[in-house]
């Protein structure tokens, strides 16, 4: 009887080390709850290759978009919680959302558990590049002068690029009219197009747009200026304070996941932001890089919830019931 007691003994006390040893035997998905193209997407990329490089199986992108990242996220937030399965997080889906929507699929405090904070960027005001406005003191006198007659793309109800614009209607006096899109790069093409007249959004979606001359950048919203697009000023610059807007991406598993799944992943991402292929690629896309553990991401996204309910509130911004 001693001898079973000590084996079981010294089997429950092995139990935690091989669980540290934890590594993915299939694919880990995953999911984008928007489209294509825009940087959410892209930026998830950067980060499945390297993590996944040195596993025996590669990580896969699934894009699920729909109601500004809510559809996606709720899949990932009702996906078993082994491991394989990450919720792309957003300023929008993960901090916006709960004080823009009425009803919500998901509670991120309820269903899902931080892993890695992935990066920041901030919105830039693009143009087409036969637009009458060279910069964006010129942009207000047009706007104020063409009234609602100007739309603005956004990537979504709730987004930073829908809430931002609307921002500059209730501190400058315009009327500008939204034209929601399902994500970034369908939004980004309506601009191309014609078919609206501005938008606001992350700098990596727009900036192989920029630098091929297909859109003009007028301002951008971080405190300092981006180091991709040195010659732009920031909206402080111009007179307009108080209206940073970084958005940030992250990712999230189901809650339930293992706190040691939960701490290999984000190792095996936290891997794949030193490595200095992913800091440049992802400083050339407009990215700052972040990283981290997963309580500094958590700390992160609860301040940005309390922010933005504060600014939906002081701004009368009507929520959206569906």
């Amino acid at each position: 009887m001693r001898r079973t007691l000590l084996a079981l003994a010294a089997l429950l006390l092995a139990v935690p080390a091989a669980a540290q040893e934890w590594n993915p035997e299939r694919p880990v998905r995953i999911i984008v709850p928007f489209p294509p193209g825009g940087a959410t997407d892209i930026i998830a990329r950067v980060f499945a290759d390297r993590a996944s490089r040195d596993l025996p199986q590669r990580w896969v992108v699934e894009n699920r978009a729909g109601a500004n990242g809510n559809i996606g996220m709720d899949l990932a937030a009702r996906s078993a919680p082994d491991g394989y399965t990450l919720g792309a997080c957003t300023i929008g889906n993960c901090a916006i959302n709960a004080s823009i929507y009425a009803r919500m699929p998901y509670d991120i405090s309820r269903d899902l558990v931080p892993v890695f904070w992935s990066g920041s960027v901030m919105n830039v005001l693009v143009v087409r590049p036969d637009h009458p406005a060279q910069d964006f003191p010129q942009f207000l006198a047009w706007a104020r002068q063409q009234g609602t007659a100007v739309n603005f793309s956004s990537s979504g109800f709730g987004s930073s690029n829908h809430l931002l614009p609307e921002l500059l209607n209730f501190r400058l006096g315009l009327q500008l009219t939204h034209v929601p899109f399902r994500g970034g790069a369908p939004g980004m093409q309506a601009v191309m197009q014609g078919a609206t007249q501005m938008k606001f959004e992350n700098v990596p979606t727009l900036i192989g747009a920029i630098r091929g001359g297909q859109l003009r950048p007028l301002v951008v919203s971080g405190r300092e200026r981006d180091p991709q697009l040195p010659d732009v000023p920031t909206l402080a610059e111009v007179g307009v304070a108080d209206a940073v807007v970084e958005p940030w991406f992250g990712y999230m598993a189901p809650r339930g996941t293992p706190p040691h799944i939960v701490a290999r992943l984000n190792a095996l991402l936290n891997e794949a932001n030193a490595d200095p292929a992913v800091q440049e690629r992802l400083r050339t896309l407009g990215a700052r890089p972040e990283g981290g553990p997963p309580e500094r991401f958590a700390a992160h996204v609860q301040g940005e919830i309390a922010r933005w309910r504060q600014v939906v509130e002081a701004n009368r911004i009507e929520r959206i019931s569906d």
